[in-house]
């Protein structure tokens, strides 16, 4: 009960802050601000008091300012990235439209024809792989199928078990009509990639970004040899019991959840998709990155906005790319200022505590950009 309230308590105090005005903000200085951002994170992990894992990164532009890891973590500590996998996912597809592969404006099906054993399918005009890379396809947010490998199958057989997900997957919308996060649509988005390249999406992705990047310690399936550097995820809590049984089955039983919230990774690969995401690489060229951080949902979703797998956040000044990701056991935060190009990835070994990593990431940011 003392940890709920003390838990309670933080996030009321925080999500209560004023903001901080510019004047009052540019009497600090950057390692003053980043110094006392890590120093409440470490607190917090700390007043958790459940022998956890975080790491944390800070950059600007294609500099590292902060890497840092506390409880039980390093920074070779290997953390699940959840949904920020769609981000990979968005980058991925820019990358073959820039590379002429495919127009983001294609059918689905004229690569995936299994896409028609969708309930109503007929009904609608043809989902575009631009609307399954934006949440504006229609779909349901998960396939409606109660067969037990669709949402827990081996690793090995997403694919097959996706294809077994779609003729139980409905609308929810006309496509292209409204913003609607769809899981199993940035599944079926990884699946017509695949299609597009003729090369299986896992092996699609190290070749077109992990390995140009140097992210030698990103993976969909961590190695044995690498075992030792997984934190381990726990489930539950506050108030339930830690399950840290759930965390570890899904390493390998995933269904159908890999382009949509595969991937394992350390906050200085991390680093390295971001710089990338900012423009400092030869992977996207200046056209895609100024695409990939533009609006491309028909309607507003209070301040925020996404595109292709990044959410997009205009307040108080500062505009954000990026996205959060949370599966059993681990939560993680992604997110870069694109003017004054700050950015903090966060990466944490279960499902809550002190730390509201969103809050906290967008505040960071506010305040460095105040800084410039």
């Amino acid at each position: 009960m003392k940890r709920i309230l003390v838990l309670t308590m933080a996030l009321i105090i925080f999500s209560c802050e004023e903001p901080i005005k510019e004047n009052e903000n540019t009497k600090q200085t950057k390692s003053g601000i980043i110094e006392n951002f890590t120093t409440l994170v470490k607190n917090d992990v700390k007043d958790d008091n459940i022998d956890g894992s975080f790491s944390l990164a800070i950059i600007h532009k294609d500099s590292t300012l902060a890497l840092k890891s506390y409880g039980n973590a390093n920074l070779n500590t290997i953390f699940r990235v959840g949904s920020i996998s769609k981000s990979f996912a968005g980058f991925l597809m820019l990358q073959l439209q820039q590379d002429g592969m495919l127009d983001i404006n294609d059918p689905v099906e004229k690569y995936l024809p299994e896409i028609k054993s969708l309930v109503d399918y007929d009904k609608y005009p043809p989902i575009t792989i631009k609307q399954l890379a934006t949440h504006t396809s229609g779909l349901d947010r998960e396939s409606r199928s109660r067969d037990e490998n669709v949402r827990f199958g081996n690793i090995n057989d997403w694919e097959k078990n996706l294809i077994k997900a779609i003729p139980e997957t409905s609308f929810r919308s006309k496509p292209g009509e409204r913003f609607g996060y769809s899981n199993i649509g940035f599944a079926i988005l990884g699946l017509t990639l695949s299609k597009v390249a003729d090369k299986p999406y896992i092996e699609l992705t190290q070749e077109k970004i992990f390995r140009p990047l140097e992210m030698n310690n990103t993976y969909f399936n961590v190695p044995k040899n690498q075992k030792e550097n997984l934190a381990k995820g726990m489930a539950g809590g506050p108030t339930a019991e830690l399950d840290y049984e759930r965390p570890k089955s899904e390493q390998n039983e995933v269904g159908y959840r890999i382009p949509n919230g595969g991937i394992y990774s350390t906050p200085t690969d991390m680093v390295k998709f971001m710089k990338a995401c900012m423009g400092y690489s030869n992977l996207l060229n200046e056209n895609n990155i100024t695409l990939l951080q533009t609006t491309q949902t028909p309607t507003t979703r209070l301040r925020s906005n996404y595109s292709f797998g990044f959410d997009l956040y205009s307040d108080q000044g500062i505009n954000t790319v990026g996205h959060a990701g949370s599966n059993a056991g681990y939560s993680a935060h992604f997110e870069y200022e694109k003017d004054s190009e700050y950015g903090v990835i966060l990466m944490r070994n279960y499902n809550f505590g002190n730390t509201n990593l969103d809050l906290r990431s967008n505040s960071l940011l506010r305040k460095l950009s105040l800084v410039e």
